[in-house]
């Protein structure tokens, strides 16, 4: 889980990280089958990752052990 902002802005980063290989698998990928195959790890992991910045931002700053 997510415990500080810094780590919130690394998770961030990564989803981004990963949209943009998405996006550039989309582009050179002809193959249905193989981008869904290719892309299910991905966006697999990047909803993993928004439900733990959800985690994070649903609790209050004075919550936080840190």
């Amino acid at each position: 889980m997510i415990q500080n902002n810094q780590e919130l802005e690394a998770t961030l980063a990564r989803i981004r990280h990963f949209q943009k290989q998405i996006e550039k698998l989309r582009e050179v990928e002809t193959n249905p089958q193989n981008y869904r195959l290719s892309a299910g790890g991905f966006l697999a992991e990047i909803d993993r990752m928004k439900l733990e910045v959800r985690a994070y931002l649903s609790i209050h700053p004075s919550e936080l052990i840190e």
